[in-house]
């Protein structure tokens, strides 16, 4: 039995712990949001795996999977840097709440056509497309509006929890959803997400956001989306970061676009087993999460972004090759976990290093490389498993993924004093020495 001492420091230190993981829930209006998002999310997540299954069930085309992955995350790419100028413009609570309740119209739309028995491939496309529109807004506009929640001092534990969030309705979403297809069909999932949208809907409305005043105008909307480019452009650390991001999102992201497939002719699982594989890789993500949320200060992520990416990459390659169910969900779990701590690691050191007033465009950028080239890598994807088929072509963007990781970290020692200055430049150090020193830590990624 351990001596009552140690007994009485455990006790507060696992507190202290705790206490620290959920800091960003002391702010009100993030427990809205993380209320309303976290119900939201898993009808998303629902929909997702719905509309995976529907396509392949209409066309059992691994090309067309590709095709609609394409569509509904293209017009980010596109519109995403008109998106960010106009939140870094505009009211971001009004904004949030217009792209949520388009949301909740889109799936009120394709929940109606699918249990109407009126739904074609080109219906998904339009709506799918349409979609994409709509997140471009609302992708940027939800991420800076983080700091706005919750302030510089708690932004990184806010960035993990929204990515705990995210990856914890992913873990319930597509359970359910494989049940429910399987039961009743795609178009009630389809239906319940256009339900959740309320809850999140409900959440914003009850923000306390009178302080919140919208940026001034000082230049055209074409200078400004220009100004937040050449600032991505001129700023080493941002840029590689994000080249990196966009990197692992079109060649490896893609890996899910084709989990019907695996799901189906390789694991002979069906809709409950497709549910159960990105269950699975939920898994993993809210682990990797709430890693990130435990995590006190800036020091090492540059390194966890690297070793993360190359872990991504080498994940990749152990499940394009397995041919059991179990064993593949078991894989998928350091898929999740290595995708969602790189991707969540940039975000936070990002958003740690752009000033507030180029926050929304800084953060388009982040949705161009993150979601924006996802569609590319999706229809390549597409095209090339109808010739080589899903494990090999999973594998070969696994590789592509190490390959550009490694020269990240080849090179991250480069950006030591200029991201350590930005951050200091933000606040997030404060100026202090002491707090320096944990910002510093950063040289030694």
């Amino acid at each position: 039995m351990p001596p009552a001492n140690s007994i009485n420091t455990t006790i507060p230190a696992a507190r202290g712990r705790v206490s620290q993981a959920l800091s960003s829930l002391r702010h009100r209006n993030f427990q809205l949001f993380f209320g309303g998002q976290l119900i939201s999310l898993v009808g998303t997540w629902m929909q997702t795996v719905a509309q995976s299954w529907l396509v392949y069930r209409l066309t059992g085309s691994s090309l067309l999977l590709g095709a609609v992955g394409f569509a509904s995350q293209f017009p980010v790419f596109l519109v995403a840097p008109i998106g960010g100028t106009i939140v870094d413009r505009h009211n971001r609570h009004r904004l949030i709440v217009a792209t949520q309740t388009a949301s909740m119209v889109l799936a009120c739309i394709l929940a109606w056509l699918t249990l109407s028995h009126r739904v074609q491939v080109w219906h998904i496309f339009v709506l799918a497309a349409l979609l994409g529109v709509v997140n471009a807004f609302d992708i940027p506009g939800r991420q800076a509006f983080l700091v706005d929640m919750v302030g510089r001092e708690n932004l990184m534990n806010a960035i993990a929890l929204n990515s705990s969030m995210f990856n914890g309705a992913r873990i319930v979403g597509p359970a359910v959803a494989g049940i429910m297809v399987a039961a009743v069909g795609e178009g009630w999932c389809f239906f319940a997400n256009a339900v959740s949208y309320l809850a999140v809907i409900a959440g914003l409305l009850m923000m306390d956001v009178r302080g919140y005043e919208a940026p001034t105008r000082t230049a055209s909307a074409l200078e400004t989306m220009i100004e937040g480019f050449q600032y991505v452009r001129q700023t080493a650390p941002i840029r590689a970061l994000l080249l990196l991001l966009g990197l692992v999102s079109l060649v490896g992201m893609p890996y899910s676009v084709l989990m019907p497939i695996f799901a189906d002719r390789i694991l002979h699982s069906g809709a409950r087993g497709l549910g159960l594989l990105m269950g699975a890789t939920g898994v993993g993500a809210l682990l990797g999460a709430l890693t990130l949320a435990a995590k006190q200060g800036l020091k090492g992520l540059g390194k966890w972004v690297a070793i993360c990416a190359i872990g991504f990459g080498v994940s990749l390659n152990l499940f394009a090759f397995s041919r059991w169910l179990w064993l593949s969900m078991v894989l998928l779990l350091p898929v999740g976990f290595t995708m969602m701590v790189e991707m969540a690691s940039s975000n936070t050191l990002i958003q740690s290093m752009v000033p507030d007033q180029l926050r929304g465009r800084v953060m388009a950028v982040y949705s161009m490389m993150f979601m924006g080239m996802a569609p590319f890598g999706a229809l390549f994807a597409g095209a090339l498993a109808e010739h080589l088929g899903a494990p090999l072509t999973v594998a070969i963007g696994g590789i592509a993924c190490l390959a550009g990781s490694a020269l990240f970290a080849a090179h991250l020692p480069g950006w030591r004093t200029e991201a350590r200055q930005l951050i200091i430049a933000q606040g997030v150090a404060g100026g202090d020495p002491a707090q320096g020193m944990t910002v510093r830590g950063i040289s030694q990624r």
